[in-house]
Protein backbone atom coordinates (compact mmCIF):
# COMPACT_ATOMS: atom_id res chain seq x y z
CA UNK A 1 0.00 0.00 0.00
CA UNK A 2 1.42 3.47 -0.76
CA UNK A 3 0.69 6.46 0.98
CA UNK A 4 -0.43 10.24 -1.43
CA UNK A 5 1.29 13.41 0.01
CA UNK A 6 -2.05 14.24 1.22
CA UNK A 7 -2.33 11.94 4.20
CA UNK A 8 -4.46 9.63 2.96
CA UNK A 9 -4.53 6.16 4.07
CA UNK A 10 -6.74 3.01 4.38
CA UNK A 11 -6.83 2.18 7.97
CA UNK A 12 -8.85 -0.82 7.90
CA UNK A 13 -6.13 -4.05 8.41
CA UNK A 14 -4.61 -4.12 12.26
CA UNK A 15 -2.26 -6.75 12.70
CA UNK A 16 -3.73 -9.08 14.97
CA UNK A 17 -1.32 -9.66 17.66
CA UNK A 18 -0.88 -6.88 20.13
CA UNK A 19 2.54 -8.55 21.06
CA UNK A 20 4.37 -7.95 17.62
CA UNK A 21 3.15 -4.21 17.38
CA UNK A 22 6.55 -2.87 18.90
CA UNK A 23 8.32 -6.30 18.12
CA UNK A 24 8.12 -5.40 14.30
CA UNK A 25 10.21 -2.59 15.08
CA UNK A 26 13.43 -4.40 15.77
CA UNK A 27 13.45 -7.00 12.89
CA UNK A 28 15.49 -6.03 9.62
CA UNK A 29 13.89 -6.79 6.54
CA UNK A 30 17.00 -8.11 5.00
CA UNK A 31 17.38 -4.78 2.65
CA UNK A 32 20.63 -3.31 2.22
CA UNK A 33 20.31 0.55 3.41
CA UNK A 34 20.66 3.25 0.89
CA UNK A 35 22.68 5.50 3.24
CA UNK A 36 25.89 3.12 3.31
CA UNK A 37 28.17 4.90 5.89
CA UNK A 38 25.03 6.07 8.08
CA UNK A 39 26.08 5.70 11.67
CA UNK A 40 22.09 6.26 13.14
CA UNK A 41 23.03 6.73 16.75
CA UNK A 42 25.94 9.41 15.89
CA UNK A 43 22.93 10.84 13.22
CA UNK A 44 19.99 10.52 16.09
CA UNK A 45 22.19 12.31 18.53
CA UNK A 46 23.77 14.95 16.96
CA UNK A 47 19.94 15.75 16.03
CA UNK A 48 18.68 15.15 19.35
CA UNK A 49 21.33 17.03 21.49
CA UNK A 50 20.93 20.48 20.18
CA UNK A 51 17.24 19.93 20.02
CA UNK A 52 16.98 18.82 23.58
CA UNK A 53 19.38 22.39 24.45
CA UNK A 54 16.57 24.46 22.84
CA UNK A 55 14.16 22.45 24.75
CA UNK A 56 15.60 23.35 27.57
CA UNK A 57 15.58 27.48 26.74
CA UNK A 58 11.33 27.46 26.78
CA UNK A 59 10.69 26.49 30.58
CA UNK A 60 13.84 28.78 31.74
CA UNK A 61 11.98 31.66 29.66
CA UNK A 62 8.75 30.88 31.74
CA UNK A 63 11.08 30.58 34.84
CA UNK A 64 12.63 33.97 33.84
CA UNK A 65 8.70 35.43 33.66
CA UNK A 66 8.02 34.03 37.00
CA UNK A 67 10.50 35.39 38.49
CA UNK A 68 10.18 38.90 37.23
CA UNK A 69 6.59 39.03 38.03
CA UNK A 70 7.15 37.18 41.29
CA UNK A 71 8.96 40.20 42.53
CA UNK A 72 6.42 42.76 41.98
CA UNK A 73 4.35 44.02 44.68
CA UNK A 74 1.17 42.32 43.51
CA UNK A 75 0.48 39.01 42.72
CA UNK A 76 -2.69 40.25 40.32
CA UNK A 77 0.66 40.65 37.95
CA UNK A 78 1.99 37.41 38.38
CA UNK A 79 -2.07 35.62 37.75
CA UNK A 80 -1.91 38.13 34.80
CA UNK A 81 1.14 36.83 32.68
CA UNK A 82 0.49 33.53 33.91
CA UNK A 83 -2.97 33.25 32.12
CA UNK A 84 -2.44 35.61 29.39
CA UNK A 85 0.43 33.09 28.77
CA UNK A 86 -1.17 29.92 29.07
CA UNK A 87 -3.80 31.38 26.31
CA UNK A 88 -0.59 31.47 23.49
CA UNK A 89 0.44 28.51 25.02
CA UNK A 90 -2.65 26.56 23.43
CA UNK A 91 -2.93 28.21 20.63
CA UNK A 92 0.43 28.47 19.26
CA UNK A 93 0.53 24.71 20.38
CA UNK A 94 -2.70 24.25 18.07
CA UNK A 95 -0.84 25.43 15.42
CA UNK A 96 2.11 23.39 15.61
CA UNK A 97 1.55 21.22 12.92
CA UNK A 98 3.32 24.05 10.91
CA UNK A 99 6.55 22.70 11.91
CA UNK A 100 5.87 19.20 12.38
CA UNK A 101 4.32 18.99 8.44
CA UNK A 102 6.94 21.40 7.19
CA UNK A 103 9.57 19.02 8.73
CA UNK A 104 7.65 15.58 6.82
CA UNK A 105 7.67 17.08 3.11
CA UNK A 106 11.00 18.84 3.67
CA UNK A 107 12.65 15.78 4.77
CA UNK A 108 11.16 13.79 2.29
CA UNK A 109 12.58 16.37 -0.75
CA UNK A 110 15.41 16.67 0.78
CA UNK A 111 16.11 13.15 0.92
CA UNK A 112 14.66 12.59 -2.80
CA UNK A 113 16.51 15.19 -4.05
CA UNK A 114 13.56 17.35 -5.20
CA UNK A 115 15.49 20.84 -5.61
CA UNK A 116 11.95 22.62 -6.78
CA UNK A 117 10.01 21.00 -3.99
CA UNK A 118 12.10 21.26 -1.54
CA UNK A 119 11.97 25.06 -1.67
CA UNK A 120 8.10 25.19 -2.51
CA UNK A 121 7.23 23.56 0.75
CA UNK A 122 9.12 26.25 2.48
CA UNK A 123 6.96 28.99 0.50
CA UNK A 124 3.40 27.10 0.55
CA UNK A 125 3.70 26.14 4.86
CA UNK A 126 4.84 30.31 4.93
CA UNK A 127 2.14 31.22 3.27
CA UNK A 128 -0.36 29.31 5.10
CA UNK A 129 1.07 30.77 8.44
CA UNK A 130 0.85 34.16 7.31
CA UNK A 131 -2.62 33.50 6.73
CA UNK A 132 -3.49 32.21 9.52
CA UNK A 133 -1.50 34.93 11.66
CA UNK A 134 -4.37 37.25 9.84
CA UNK A 135 -6.84 35.28 10.80
CA UNK A 136 -5.79 35.51 14.69
CA UNK A 137 -4.84 39.13 14.30
CA UNK A 138 -8.73 39.93 13.34
CA UNK A 139 -10.44 37.50 15.40
CA UNK A 140 -8.42 38.86 18.33
CA UNK A 141 -10.83 40.28 20.24
CA UNK A 142 -13.51 37.07 20.05
CA UNK A 143 -10.45 34.91 20.95
CA UNK A 144 -10.08 36.61 23.83
CA UNK A 145 -13.77 37.12 25.14
CA UNK A 146 -13.55 33.28 24.88
CA UNK A 147 -10.49 32.24 26.65
CA UNK A 148 -11.08 34.86 29.23
CA UNK A 149 -14.96 33.03 30.13
CA UNK A 150 -12.82 29.97 30.20
CA UNK A 151 -10.36 31.28 32.48
CA UNK A 152 -12.15 32.92 35.80
CA UNK A 153 -9.96 35.22 37.28
CA UNK A 154 -10.48 38.34 39.76
CA UNK A 155 -11.20 41.82 37.78
CA UNK A 156 -7.71 42.84 38.23
CA UNK A 157 -5.94 39.85 37.10
CA UNK A 158 -8.52 39.87 33.56
CA UNK A 159 -8.10 43.53 32.86
CA UNK A 160 -3.83 43.11 32.99
CA UNK A 161 -4.16 39.31 30.95
CA UNK A 162 -5.98 41.13 28.41
CA UNK A 163 -3.42 44.12 28.16
CA UNK A 164 -0.97 41.29 27.80
CA UNK A 165 -2.95 39.42 25.38
CA UNK A 166 -3.61 42.74 23.05
CA UNK A 167 0.19 43.25 23.60
CA UNK A 168 1.64 39.80 22.25
CA UNK A 169 -1.16 38.93 19.57
CA UNK A 170 0.69 41.36 17.03
CA UNK A 171 3.92 38.74 17.32
CA UNK A 172 1.18 35.67 15.67
CA UNK A 173 2.87 36.21 12.31
CA UNK A 174 6.39 36.08 13.58
CA UNK A 175 5.48 33.13 15.86
CA UNK A 176 3.65 31.08 13.04
CA UNK A 177 6.41 31.65 10.49
CA UNK A 178 9.08 30.43 12.37
CA UNK A 179 7.74 27.37 13.01
CA UNK A 180 8.34 26.91 9.46
CA UNK A 181 11.49 27.75 9.70
CA UNK A 182 12.57 25.85 12.38
CA UNK A 183 10.70 23.18 10.79
CA UNK A 184 12.28 23.62 7.52
CA UNK A 185 16.02 23.59 8.81
CA UNK A 186 15.12 20.58 10.45
CA UNK A 187 14.05 18.47 7.84
CA UNK A 188 17.34 19.24 6.33
CA UNK A 189 18.79 17.24 9.38
CA UNK A 190 19.99 20.40 11.03
CA UNK A 191 19.35 20.94 14.38
CA UNK A 192 21.77 23.36 14.93
CA UNK A 193 20.55 25.99 12.92
CA UNK A 194 17.24 25.36 15.05
CA UNK A 195 19.02 26.15 18.06
CA UNK A 196 20.67 29.42 17.01
CA UNK A 197 17.44 30.86 16.46
CA UNK A 198 15.69 29.62 19.91
CA UNK A 199 18.61 30.61 22.15
CA UNK A 200 18.85 34.50 20.28
CA UNK A 201 14.86 34.35 20.64
CA UNK A 202 14.79 33.25 24.49
CA UNK A 203 17.90 35.29 25.06
CA UNK A 204 16.91 38.49 23.76
CA UNK A 205 13.47 38.09 25.69
CA UNK A 206 14.97 37.61 28.92
CA UNK A 207 17.28 40.41 28.57
CA UNK A 208 14.51 42.51 27.77
CA UNK A 209 12.15 41.32 30.50
CA UNK A 210 14.70 42.71 32.85
CA UNK A 211 15.10 45.95 31.08
CA UNK A 212 11.38 46.11 30.78
CA UNK A 213 10.15 45.00 34.25
CA UNK A 214 13.50 45.87 36.27
CA UNK A 215 14.69 48.82 34.51
CA UNK A 216 11.61 50.59 33.21
CA UNK A 217 9.10 49.56 35.64
CA UNK A 218 6.59 48.78 32.94
CA UNK A 219 5.25 45.76 34.40
CA UNK A 220 2.79 43.29 32.64
CA UNK A 221 3.27 45.58 29.55
CA UNK A 222 7.06 45.21 29.27
CA UNK A 223 6.74 41.24 29.61
CA UNK A 224 4.72 41.04 27.09
CA UNK A 225 6.33 43.44 24.76
CA UNK A 226 9.46 41.89 25.10
CA UNK A 227 7.94 38.28 23.95
CA UNK A 228 6.48 40.60 21.27
CA UNK A 229 10.32 41.95 20.29
CA UNK A 230 11.77 39.19 20.73
CA UNK A 231 9.67 36.96 18.07
CA UNK A 232 10.20 39.22 15.46
CA UNK A 233 14.46 38.99 16.32
CA UNK A 234 13.23 35.50 15.97
CA UNK A 235 11.98 35.55 13.03
CA UNK A 236 14.22 38.66 11.03
CA UNK A 237 17.39 35.82 12.35
CA UNK A 238 15.52 32.92 10.67
CA UNK A 239 14.54 34.53 7.70
CA UNK A 240 18.02 35.66 6.95
CA UNK A 241 19.58 32.10 7.58
CA UNK A 242 16.75 31.24 5.44
CA UNK A 243 18.17 33.39 2.40
CA UNK A 244 21.86 32.58 2.91
CA UNK A 245 21.07 29.02 3.21
CA UNK A 246 19.11 28.96 -0.77
CA UNK A 247 22.21 31.70 -1.63
CA UNK A 248 24.44 28.73 -1.01
CA UNK A 249 22.20 26.14 -2.84
CA UNK A 250 21.69 28.54 -5.70
CA UNK A 251 18.28 28.38 -5.31
CA UNK A 252 16.01 31.67 -7.14
CA UNK A 253 14.44 33.52 -3.70
CA UNK A 254 11.45 34.26 -6.17
CA UNK A 255 9.21 31.75 -5.86
CA UNK A 256 7.60 30.57 -9.21
CA UNK A 257 3.56 29.78 -10.25
CA UNK A 258 4.30 26.67 -8.90
CA UNK A 259 3.74 27.97 -5.46
CA UNK A 260 0.14 28.66 -6.04
CA UNK A 261 -0.71 25.19 -7.52
CA UNK A 262 -4.10 24.25 -5.62
CA UNK A 263 -3.76 20.14 -6.10
CA UNK A 264 -0.61 21.03 -3.89
CA UNK A 265 -2.04 23.62 -1.81
CA UNK A 266 -5.03 21.07 -1.02
CA UNK A 267 -2.84 18.68 0.15
CA UNK A 268 -0.43 20.42 2.34
CA UNK A 269 -3.76 22.04 4.16
CA UNK A 270 -4.82 18.51 4.28
CA UNK A 271 -1.87 17.45 6.31
CA UNK A 272 -1.90 20.66 8.12
CA UNK A 273 -5.98 19.91 8.90
CA UNK A 274 -5.32 16.03 10.30
CA UNK A 275 -2.02 17.04 12.64
CA UNK A 276 -4.96 19.76 13.58
CA UNK A 277 -7.26 17.44 14.52
CA UNK A 278 -4.88 15.10 15.85
CA UNK A 279 -3.24 18.21 18.34
CA UNK A 280 -6.87 19.34 19.30
CA UNK A 281 -7.62 15.56 20.45
CA UNK A 282 -4.87 15.74 22.92
CA UNK A 283 -5.63 19.06 24.19
CA UNK A 284 -8.72 18.07 25.17
CA UNK A 285 -7.69 15.14 26.68
CA UNK A 286 -5.34 17.06 29.24
CA UNK A 287 -8.06 19.54 29.51
CA UNK A 288 -10.68 16.85 30.39
CA UNK A 289 -7.87 15.68 33.18
CA UNK A 290 -7.26 19.23 34.84
CA UNK A 291 -11.13 19.67 34.65
CA UNK A 292 -11.81 16.42 36.29
CA UNK A 293 -9.03 17.31 39.09
CA UNK A 294 -10.69 20.54 39.74
CA UNK A 295 -13.91 18.98 40.66
CA UNK A 296 -11.99 16.84 43.25
CA UNK A 297 -10.97 20.05 44.76
CA UNK A 298 -8.31 22.52 45.30
CA UNK A 299 -5.51 20.35 47.29
CA UNK A 300 -6.16 17.92 44.45
CA UNK A 301 -5.84 20.10 41.58
CA UNK A 302 -2.71 21.54 42.77
CA UNK A 303 -0.99 18.14 43.49
CA UNK A 304 -1.85 17.40 39.92
CA UNK A 305 -0.20 20.34 38.41
CA UNK A 306 3.01 19.32 40.67
CA UNK A 307 2.92 16.02 39.05
CA UNK A 308 2.26 17.20 35.63
CA UNK A 309 5.57 19.23 35.73
CA UNK A 310 7.82 15.49 35.46
CA UNK A 311 5.80 14.98 32.50
CA UNK A 312 6.66 17.91 30.91
CA UNK A 313 10.41 18.07 32.27
CA UNK A 314 10.95 14.50 30.50
CA UNK A 315 8.91 15.15 27.38
CA UNK A 316 11.52 18.13 26.31
CA UNK A 317 13.91 15.51 26.40
CA UNK A 318 11.89 12.65 24.66
CA UNK A 319 10.94 15.23 22.11
CA UNK A 320 14.19 16.02 20.97
CA UNK A 321 14.25 11.88 19.76
CA UNK A 322 10.80 12.13 18.02
CA UNK A 323 12.46 15.58 16.10
CA UNK A 324 15.00 13.59 14.76
CA UNK A 325 13.44 10.80 13.78
CA UNK A 326 10.98 13.46 11.79
CA UNK A 327 13.56 14.51 9.69
CA UNK A 328 15.69 11.21 9.51
CA UNK A 329 12.73 9.00 8.51
CA UNK A 330 11.32 11.69 6.27
CA UNK A 331 15.09 11.91 4.28
CA UNK A 332 14.66 8.13 4.12
CA UNK A 333 11.28 8.16 2.36
CA UNK A 334 12.06 10.97 0.00
CA UNK A 335 15.04 8.49 -0.91
CA UNK A 336 12.69 5.05 -0.58
CA UNK A 337 15.24 4.11 1.52
CA UNK A 338 13.31 1.07 3.31
CA UNK A 339 16.21 -0.37 5.46
CA UNK A 340 17.50 3.26 6.19
CA UNK A 341 13.47 4.49 7.08
CA UNK A 342 13.80 1.25 9.79
CA UNK A 343 16.71 1.52 11.61
CA UNK A 344 16.01 5.66 11.93
CA UNK A 345 12.71 4.34 13.48
CA UNK A 346 15.00 1.55 15.58
CA UNK A 347 17.26 4.11 16.75
CA UNK A 348 15.49 6.77 17.83
CA UNK A 349 12.88 4.39 19.88
CA UNK A 350 16.07 2.98 21.21
CA UNK A 351 17.85 6.04 22.44
CA UNK A 352 13.84 7.01 23.63
CA UNK A 353 13.62 4.23 25.56
CA UNK A 354 16.99 4.53 27.12
CA UNK A 355 16.42 8.24 28.27
CA UNK A 356 12.67 7.18 29.51
CA UNK A 357 13.61 4.53 31.46
CA UNK A 358 16.39 7.11 33.47
CA UNK A 359 13.94 9.61 33.90
CA UNK A 360 11.32 7.42 35.22
CA UNK A 361 14.34 6.02 37.50
CA UNK A 362 15.19 9.46 38.38
CA UNK A 363 11.88 10.30 39.39
CA UNK A 364 11.19 7.83 41.65
CA UNK A 365 14.65 8.38 43.53
CA UNK A 366 14.06 12.35 43.44
CA UNK A 367 10.58 12.94 43.15
CA UNK A 368 9.97 13.81 46.90
CA UNK A 369 12.89 16.47 46.28
CA UNK A 370 11.49 18.36 42.85
CA UNK A 371 7.67 18.37 44.78
CA UNK A 372 9.19 19.70 47.72
CA UNK A 373 10.97 22.38 45.60
CA UNK A 374 7.89 23.23 43.56
CA UNK A 375 5.70 24.05 46.43
CA UNK A 376 5.66 24.11 49.91
CA UNK A 377 1.98 23.95 50.76
CA UNK A 378 2.27 20.92 53.13
CA UNK A 379 -0.85 19.08 52.03
CA UNK A 380 -0.04 19.74 48.65
CA UNK A 381 3.31 18.39 49.04
CA UNK A 382 1.98 15.35 50.97
CA UNK A 383 -1.01 14.68 48.25
CA UNK A 384 1.57 14.68 45.47
CA UNK A 385 3.60 12.27 47.23
CA UNK A 386 0.55 9.72 46.51
CA UNK A 387 0.58 9.77 43.37
CA UNK A 388 3.87 10.17 42.50
CA UNK A 389 4.19 6.61 41.05
CA UNK A 390 2.03 7.25 38.52
CA UNK A 391 4.34 10.85 37.40
CA UNK A 392 7.44 8.34 37.50
CA UNK A 393 5.59 5.77 34.92
CA UNK A 394 5.02 8.63 32.37
CA UNK A 395 8.27 8.73 30.93
CA UNK A 396 8.39 4.76 30.03
CA UNK A 397 4.76 4.66 29.15
CA UNK A 398 5.29 7.78 26.94
CA UNK A 399 7.70 7.10 25.20
CA UNK A 400 6.70 4.44 22.38
CA UNK A 401 3.91 7.65 21.90
CA UNK A 402 6.28 9.93 21.19
CA UNK A 403 8.62 8.47 19.39
CA UNK A 404 6.03 7.08 16.47
CA UNK A 405 4.38 10.57 16.59
CA UNK A 406 7.98 11.44 14.46
CA UNK A 407 7.96 8.85 12.58
CA UNK A 408 4.66 8.78 11.53
CA UNK A 409 5.19 13.02 11.10
CA UNK A 410 8.39 12.54 9.25
CA UNK A 411 6.69 10.21 6.49
CA UNK A 412 3.60 12.31 6.45
CA UNK A 413 1.17 9.91 7.28
CA UNK A 414 -1.22 12.53 8.76
CA UNK A 415 -4.55 10.42 8.03
CA UNK A 416 -2.99 7.85 10.69
CA UNK A 417 -2.26 10.58 13.36
CA UNK A 418 -5.38 11.66 12.50
CA UNK A 419 -7.41 8.62 13.05
CA UNK A 420 -5.05 6.71 16.14
CA UNK A 421 -5.24 10.01 18.04
CA UNK A 422 -9.42 10.05 17.36
CA UNK A 423 -9.43 6.08 18.57
CA UNK A 424 -7.38 7.03 21.25
CA UNK A 425 -9.58 9.68 22.77
CA UNK A 426 -12.53 7.95 22.74
CA UNK A 427 -10.72 5.30 24.90
CA UNK A 428 -9.31 7.54 27.18
CA UNK A 429 -12.61 8.92 27.58
CA UNK A 430 -14.09 5.30 28.06
CA UNK A 431 -11.00 4.33 30.90
CA UNK A 432 -11.82 7.63 32.42
CA UNK A 433 -15.95 7.24 32.80
CA UNK A 434 -15.14 3.62 34.62
CA UNK A 435 -11.29 4.02 36.54
CA UNK A 436 -12.27 7.73 38.02
CA UNK A 437 -15.45 6.75 39.34
CA UNK A 438 -14.01 3.40 40.77
CA UNK A 439 -10.58 4.89 42.02
CA UNK A 440 -10.49 9.09 42.36
CA UNK A 441 -7.69 10.40 41.55
CA UNK A 442 -5.55 6.91 41.24
CA UNK A 443 -8.50 6.46 38.19
CA UNK A 444 -7.65 9.90 36.60
CA UNK A 445 -3.95 9.37 36.81
CA UNK A 446 -4.36 5.84 35.52
CA UNK A 447 -6.54 7.24 32.24
CA UNK A 448 -3.71 9.31 31.17
CA UNK A 449 -1.65 5.99 31.10
CA UNK A 450 -4.23 4.53 29.47
CA UNK A 451 -4.27 7.37 26.87
CA UNK A 452 -0.47 6.88 26.12
CA UNK A 453 -0.42 3.68 26.10
CA UNK A 454 -3.27 3.72 23.29
CA UNK A 455 -1.47 6.43 21.57
CA UNK A 456 1.24 3.92 21.05
CA UNK A 457 -0.36 0.98 20.28
CA UNK A 458 -2.79 2.61 17.78
CA UNK A 459 0.40 4.08 15.62
CA UNK A 460 2.56 0.52 16.68
CA UNK A 461 -0.66 -1.17 14.77
CA UNK A 462 0.37 0.80 11.32
CA UNK A 463 3.92 0.85 11.38
CA UNK A 464 4.28 -2.15 9.64
CA UNK A 465 1.97 -1.21 6.64
CA UNK A 466 3.91 2.20 6.96
CA UNK A 467 7.25 0.09 6.19
CA UNK A 468 5.96 -1.75 3.50
CA UNK A 469 4.69 1.49 1.74
CA UNK A 470 8.55 2.31 1.54
CA UNK A 471 10.19 1.34 -1.99
CA UNK A 472 13.29 -0.54 -1.22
Amino acid sequence: MTQRLDGRSDYGHWVPQIGTIFGNMWMGDGVTSKVQAGNWHRRIWRLAMPMIISNISVPLLGAVDTAVMGHLPDPAYLGAVAIGALIFSYVYWGFGFLRMSTVGMTAQAFGGGDETGFQTVLYRAGLIAFGLAAAIILLQQPIAMLSFNLLSASDQVEDLAHRYFLIRVWGAPAALATFVILGWFLGQEDARTPLAIQVVTNGINIALDLLFVMGLGWGVDGVAAATLIAEYAGFLLGGFLVLRRLARMGERLVPDRSLFALHELRSMVAINRDIFIRTFCLLTAFAIFTAQGAKMGDVILAANAVLLNFLTFSSHALDAFAHAAEALVGGAKGRRDRAGFHAASKTAMLWGAGIAAAASVLFLVTGPYIIDGLTGITEVRETAYTYLFWAAAMPIVSVWCFTLDGIFIGATRSADLRNGMVITLIGYLAALYVLESAYGNHGLWASIIVLMVLRGVTLGLRYPALLRSIDG
